[in-house]
């Protein structure tokens, strides 16, 4: 298996992370990932309380294994308890993005906490390294959940490579070993991946939705802000997201003003959410969805990965 920075710093056995998917990954999902070797990671939800992130991470924690916590910045001044938990529970690693992330940068490192920023551009990734975090993770936008859609994912690495001396990791479309191969050999230290994980026995997501995520095919998702202009979240708008496409995406896309105005629509999406009505509801996810075919375990999908090692040495000529 390739030994790179993310390996020997958390000591894995497959250099992959495990995205923060808020609302779909909490305490449970982190531990099988990182317990079949990989490092595992659970996002908090702007709603979430300080108590239920403590008790998802001792519920990741009781591996015994590294595993790590997914924050948005954009909410943390909202919710400065999402912070102080954190700290209080001390996981590895921390992502703190999509938006003004430097204040925490340094209370986090201060706390022996390794600290993850998603970048969307190049110079997203020199600003982060700039404020001192640890590693860079390179987001190209085939990937599912939120970020930017300016950039795919291998010109991106490229570029982010070049430009800083930072460890980096390379998100966006990578879900099975082949895609790991790709970003390790143009030089990043691993790979981070949601997609992969969406249909997990361990996550939150309803059969409901697992099954029409097991449906769409690489062309079924779409980027945009009409999920989050629906429910009236505060997302920075430079950071849409990217889900399986449905009708009441395609009803609001351009009329997203509209719709913010429009309290039927966001009473039907909450409708929807709590009915299962996967028409209007949303289910977060990346351009890779073509290749989750089936429900199976976090430990099937890291064992999978774990193929990279083979691919790698018939790329190097070493098998």
């Amino acid at each position: 298996m390739p030994h790179t920075w993310l390996t020997e710093r958390f000591g894995l056995a497959v250099p992959l992370v495990g995205a923060p998917m808020a609302g779909v990954s909490d305490g449970r999902l982190a531990a099988a990932v990182s317990a079949a070797g990989a490092l595992g990671m659970f996002g908090v939800p702007p709603s979430a309380s300080a108590s239920w992130i403590e008790e998802q991470a001792g519920v990741a924690a009781a591996t015994g294994r590294p595993y790590g916590i997914g924050l948005l910045a954009w909410a943390l001044g909202d919710h400065p308890g999402h912070l102080e938990a954190v700290l209080r529970v001390r996981p590895a690693l921390v992502s703190v993005s999509f938006g003004d992330y430097a204040p925490y940068v340094e209370p986090l490192r201060a706390a022996g906490i390794t600290v993850a920023v998603q970048a969307g551009t190049t110079e997203e990734a020199v600003q982060a390294e700039q404020a001192g975090v640890d590693v860079v993770v390179a987001r190209g936008g085939e990937g599912g959940g939120h970020g930017r859609d300016e950039v795919a994912t291998l010109p991106l690495l490229q570029g982010v490579l070049e430009a800083v001396r930072t460890p980096v990791l390379a998100a966006g479309g990578i879900a099975t070993a082949r895609g790991l191969a790709a970003v390790l050999a143009a030089g990043a230290e691993g790979g981070w991946a949601g997609t992969a994980f969406l249909a997990c026995t361990e996550t939150t997501l309803s059969p409901e939705g697992r099954e029409r995520l097991l449906a769409t095919g690489e062309t079924g998702t779409a980027y945009g802000r009409v999920f989050d202009v629906a429910q009236g979240l505060a997302w920075p708008p430079e950071y849409g997201g990217r889900a399986l496409r449905n009708a009441f995406y395609d009803r609001w896309k351009g009329r997203e003003d509209e719709l913010a105005r429009d309290a039927g629509a966001r009473d039907e999406l909450r409708a929807a959410q709590a009915g299962r009505d996967y028409d209007t509801a949303y289910v977060y996810a990346g351009q890779a969805v073509g290749t989750v075919r089936r429900e199976r375990p976090a430990a099937d999908v890291v064992a999978d990965f774990a193929a990279v090692d083979e691919l790698l040495g018939r790329f190097t000529g070493s098998r």
